[in-house]
C-alpha cells in the first residue's frame, strides 16, 4: 500500500470550491473518476459529505481557496440530502464499471483481431514468390478490407497492442506502416482508388528486404559503409520483385521511394521535395516513425511521443512538413503507448486515441488499490477535473508503476472503426 502524504485535513462543514481534496476511499466506494481532484461545485461538496468520512485531507499548494478557520455548525439535514443524491452517483460508478468491463472486452477483440491480420501479412510474406498471383489476390482483399473499415467509419479508434500477440511480431513492421499510411490517407481524403494503391505499396514497401541476408538485416551494431549499401540495395530490388508481381505503378514507386528524403538526403536516388510522389512521402513517414519505436536493437527503441517529438524538432526536414503535421495531428501529441501524468498527479498510458479527438485519449490509470487486470480506463473526453499536464520517460516512473502499466517494447497500432465500447465512447 502506498503511503498517504502528510496533508493537513478539514472537517466536512470547512469544504469549500476550490479545495484539492484526497479521498481516502478505494475507486468504487465513491462516484468520482478520480480519489483526488479540486472542487468545482456544491453539488461536489454534498456527495463528499455523504460518503462517510468525518475528515478530508486536501492540497493547500493546488488549492484556489482556504478552509475557513473558526468551529463551523453541522449541517446534519444537508449530508441526508447528499447521501441520497450519493446512492445515484453510485450507481453512475457502476455503470462507468460497466463501460469499462465493455472496453476492455473491445480491446482484446481488436487484440485478436490484430493477430489474425498479422498472421495474413506472414502468409502473404511467405507465399509471394511460390504462389505470386494467389498471394497478390489476398494481400489485395486485405488492404480493400483494412481500407474500407479506414474511410468508411465516422471515427477510428487506435490502440495500444498487448503483450500476448501470439508470435506474429516479425510481420508487424509492414502492417504498422500500412495502417498508419492508410490513417493519414483518411485525413487528407484521398479517393478510394488511390487508398488501395497506397495500401498495397505500404504493406510491401520492404518486399526487397528478402533479397538482403538476414546477418545484415538482423544486426544489431552499426552497419559498415560497404553493408550498408547492400542494404539500401532492398528499395530497387523490391520494385524488381514488384514488376514481377504486376504491381500498379504507384505501389512500384513507393517500393522506390520509401526511403527518399523530402530535404534530398535520403535513397537510393537522392530525390528532393515533390519530385518524390504524394504516396511515398506517406509512407516514408510512417516507416520512419515505425522504425524509431521498433528498431532492430530494442534497446534503442524510442517511446512514441519521443519518436513523434524526434521527427518534429530535429528530422522535420527530412518530410513533407504539410504531411508530418497531418500525421501528428492523428496520433495526437500522446500517440497509444505514452506514459502520461496528469494535473492530479495520477500517472496512466494512452491505450487508445480517438482521431477525432487526439488530445483526449482513454487512459489506463495506476491505482495501487486495484488489481492490473481490473485496472481503471478513464478516457479524457469526459474527464472534467484533470488534463493531461506531460509525458514521462518509462525510465522516470517507479518499477511497480511501470510494471502495472506495461509499456509493450513493441509498438504496434490497429485501428478500429466499429467499436461501442472505444469508438463510440469518445463521441
Amino acid at each position: 500500500m502506498t503511503k498517504m502524504p502528510d496533508f493537513p485535513v478539514v472537517t466536512l462543514e470547512q469544504l469549500r470550491i476550490g479545495l484539492y481534496v484526497h479521498l481516502d476511499l478505494k475507486w468504487f466506494e465513491h462516484p468520482f473518476a478520480f480519489n483526488n481532484f479540486r472542487i468545482k461545485s456544491e453539488d461536489q461538496i454534498e456527495t463528499i459529505r455523504g460518503l462517510g468520512l468525518k475528515t478530508i485531507r486536501y492540497d493547500p499548494s493546488r488549492s484556489e481557496a482556504a478552509p475557513p478557520s473558526g468551529q463551523p455548525q453541522p449541517a446534519a439535514p444537508a449530508v441526508t440530502v447528499a447521501r441520497a443524491e450519493l446512492s445515484q452517483a453510485l450507481a453512475a460508478k457502476r455503470a462507468l464499471v460497466e463501460r469499462i468491463r465493455v472496453q476492455r472486452e473491445a480491446a482484446a477483440r481488436v487484440e485478436h483481431a490484430f493477430v489474425d491480420t498479422a498472421k495474413t501479412v506472414r502468409s502473404i510474406e511467405k507465399n509471394i514468390l511460390a504462389k505470386p498471383e494467389e498471394t497478390v489476390h489476398e494481400a489485395t482483399r486485405l488492404v480493400e478490407q483494412i481500407a474500407e473499415s479506414i474511410l468508411s467509419a465516422p471515427e477510428l479508434a487506435i490502440h495500444i497492442m498487448g503483450d500476448k500477440l501470439g508470435g506474429e511480431e516479425l510481420y508487424f513492421h509492414s502492417l504498422n506502416v500500412t495502417m498508419l499510411s492508410l490513417m493519414m490517407a483518411r485525413d487528407i481524403k484521398l479517393p478510394p482508388d488511390i487508398v488501395g494503391t497506397l495500401g498495397m505499396g505500404a504493406l510491401f514497401h520492404d518486399v526487397g528486404r528478402s533479397e538482403i541476408p538476414s546477418k545484415i538485416l538482423l544486426k544489431k551494431d552499426p552497419l559498415t559503409q560497404a553493408e550498408r549499401s547492400f542494404y539500401e540495395m532492398h528499395c530497387e530490388y523490391g520494385v524488381e520483385i514488384g514488376r514481377r508481381l504486376k504491381f500498379a505503378p504507384a505501389a512500384l514507386a513507393i517500393i522506390r521511394e520509401h526511403h527518399e528524403a523530402y530535404d534530398g538526403s535520403g535513397y537510393p536516388a537522392k530525390l528532393k521535395g515533390e519530385a518524390i510522389g504524394l504516396l511515398s512521402r506517406i509512407v516514408a513517414i510512417a516507416n520512419h516513425y515505425d522504425e524509431l519505436c521498433n528498431p532492430i536493437n530494442i534497446a534503442d527503441a524510442l517511446t512514441p511521443h519521443e519518436a513523434l517529438s524526434l521527427m518534429f524538432a530535429r528530422l522535420r526536414s527530412k518530410f513533407d512538413p504539410k504531411l508530418l503535421q497531418v500525421f501528428i495531428r492523428c496520433l495526437g501529441v500522446y500517440p497509444p503507448g505514452t506514459i502520461v501524468q496528469l494535473s492530479n498527479g495520477v500517472i496512466g498510458m494512452v491505450a487508445t486515441i480517438n482521431t477525432g479527438q487526439p488530445m483526449k485519449p482513454m487512459l489506463v490509470v495506476y491505482d495501487a488499490d486495484i488489481p492490473k487486470d481490473e485496472a481503471i480506463l478513464v478516457d479524457m473526453a469526459h474527464e472534467t477535473d484533470a488534463n493531461i499536464v506531460k509525458a514521462i520517460r518509462p525510465g522516470q516512473v517507479p518499477r511497480e508503476i511501470y510494471n502495472y502499466l506495461s509499456p509493450r517494447q513493441q509498438v504496434s497500432y490497429y485501428f478500429d472503426a466499429d467499436s461501442p465500447g472505444l469508438a463510440a465512447a469518445a463521441k
